[in-house]
């Protein structure tokens, strides 16, 4: 409000420009799902490199696509991911074979692993007290986690200083639950006795793997559909862009979870089902196209890499990992608005694929909205097509493109995010001034960044927001709407070339 005026003078005023600007949001935040050994179960782990995940999930596995996903996804151009590990876990109609957690006692204070699973039996907990003649001081005590039992064995964790006392802000249970990797306590009784306590081992209770969870089994696919239910682990996280789960191909499952990117505003990367060769993929494709298809792409077929886990012996991997990666290269060199495809996109530690393909049966997939990985002369091995699975010619489909479906996705998340200010802001044409302004500018700067099609503001993007969109009905119900479109870069799927020969000057 304006100052009250009462005494002779000049007074001054900071008056609000009405600028609040909007930010485009990342595109390109993987999120893996699959079953590992080892690693956090009720919660998504973010990462930035693959030695992250090591830390968190224990590395490369031949039992866990999902870890050569992630190494797959950082070896390609990605740099940000979420993971979240799918273990088969205590229900009313399951009684074996479960997920379990090693723990150990130790003079009534229990030693928990933090996530279930045999790793944790390999750790032991050395408990050792202070020596000192005052009384208080003898009730210090520190702990180490070590990995193994022996004296040599290394240290990997240490606590210095602990107490019993829960006012002591040394209380063992906060010093170590709120900090440790490897390990969570619960002191039930008096100090701990000196003595190392190996982990799983009697009287506690061994660490257990439970049934290795596999994609396309019926078990793993609930859990996988229960993740991003209402209270699901992946439908509450603030944001991911590109979904992966290495392997899973059962037709009913994609288009489920087509669906549930797009409530999510994310987009499914689906690996094409293994040692499929394309006369059958072909046949097959149309199972995959659910409501929801564009929201998807599908990638054919399986890619030949070498194994660090089998001395570099080759053998096929799901393509979802390696797409995830380029997608997120591209991004960052060129923006979404580009296709992950063409000469560009180079498969990094590809040394082949599945099926080779040729132009004509490349040709007979890409029309089906299929994309193909391709060895290429000269430029190697390559993603060669750019399709959702909206995108069979036959559709006619406005999200025939992965760059287009993926284009609206980023502005519909970044305009949702940036306008939030709007929320119970006086609805008449002060407020909609404001939003075109800042609308607009966002809009505008991507078209400077190349982002549309157009050679000027006008033919690339439109902003509204006026007494035509937004009418005295819509006032009284506390609505204000604001319409915004955009002239999307299609890719340059097809190059024809008309090429003429013109005759030499005839002598006369």
């Amino acid at each position: 409000m304006p100052q009250s005026l009462s005494y002779p003078g000049v007074y001054v005023e900071e008056v609000s420009s009405g600028v609040h600007t909007i930010a485009g949001v990342a595109t390109s935040i993987g999120l893996f799902i699959g079953w590992a050994r080892r690693g956090p179960v009720d919660a998504a782990t973010r990462i930035f490199s693959f030695a992250d995940y090591e830390r968190a999930y224990g590395g490369l596995d031949l039992d866990t696509p999902v870890s050569y996903a992630v190494k797959q996804f950082f070896d390609n151009g990605g740099s940000d991911a979420y993971v979240i590990r799918i273990v088969r876990v205590a229900a009313e109609e399951i009684t074996t074979e479960l997920a379990v957690s090693a723990d150990a006692t130790q003079d009534g204070t229990t030693f928990t692993a933090t996530s279930p699973g045999k790793w944790a039996n390999d750790y032991a907990v050395k408990i050792t007290h202070r020596i000192d003649d005052d009384a208080d001081i003898k009730k210090r005590f520190k702990v180490e986690v070590k990995l193994g039992d022996a004296t040599t064995d290394p240290v990997v964790e240490s606590f210095e200083n602990l107490s019993i006392d829960p006012a002591d802000p040394n209380f063992i249970e906060t010093a170590i639950n709120k900090r440790s990797k490897i390990i969570t306590v619960k002191a039930d009784a008096g100090a701990p006795g000196d003595g190392t306590v190996k982990l799983g081992k009697s009287p506690g209770k061994a660490g257990d793997d439970g049934k290795k969870l596999v994609t396309n089994d019926s078990e793993f696919e609930d859990q996988l559909a229960a993740l991003f239910g209402e209270t699901g682990i992946a439908a509450n996280l603030d944001l991911f862009n590109l979904v992966c789960v290495p392997g899973e191909t059962t037709d009913t499952v994609i288009t489920d979870l087509q669906s549930k990117c797009a409530a999510q505003r994310a987009f499914l990367i689906v690996d094409s089902p293994a040692n499929t060769d394309d006369a059958t993929m072909r046949g097959d494709v149309v199972n995959y196209v659910g409501s929801d298809a564009s929201y998807s792409a599908m990638y054919y077929p399986w890619v030949n890499a070498p194994d660090p886990l089998q001395k570099g012996a080759i053998r096929a991997f799901p393509p979802c990992g390696y797409v995830a990666g380029i997608m997120a290269r591209t991004d960052a060199r060129r923006g979404v608005w580009k296709a992950p495809a063409g000469t560009e996109a180079t498969l990094n530690g590809v040394v082949g694929f599945d099926q080779p393909l040729n132009d004509a049966r490349n040709g007979a997939l890409n029309i089906l909205g299929v994309n193909c990985l391709r060895s290429m002369p000269v430029y190697g091995n390559l993603v060669w097509g750019a399709r959702t699975l909206d995108g069979d010619n036959n559709r006619g489909s406005e999200w025939k493109y992965v760059p287009v479906r993926r284009m609206a996705l980023f502005l519909e998340e970044s305009l949702f995010r940036g306008t939030q200010w709007v929320v119970f802001e006086p609805n008449d044409e002060p407020l909609w001034a404001q939003i075109r302004l800042n609308v607009g500018a966002f809009m505008n700067s991507l078209f400077r960044q190349g982002a549309f099609q157009g050679s000027t503001p006008r033919e690339a993007y439109f902003v509204k927001c006026d007494r035509t969109t937004t009418t005295q009905d819509d006032i009284n119900r506390g609505v204000v709407n604001i319409h915004v479109g955009f002239a999307p870069l299609k890719p340059a799927e097809f190059v024809v070339l008309h090429i003429q020969q013109i005759a030499g000057e005839i002598a006369t």
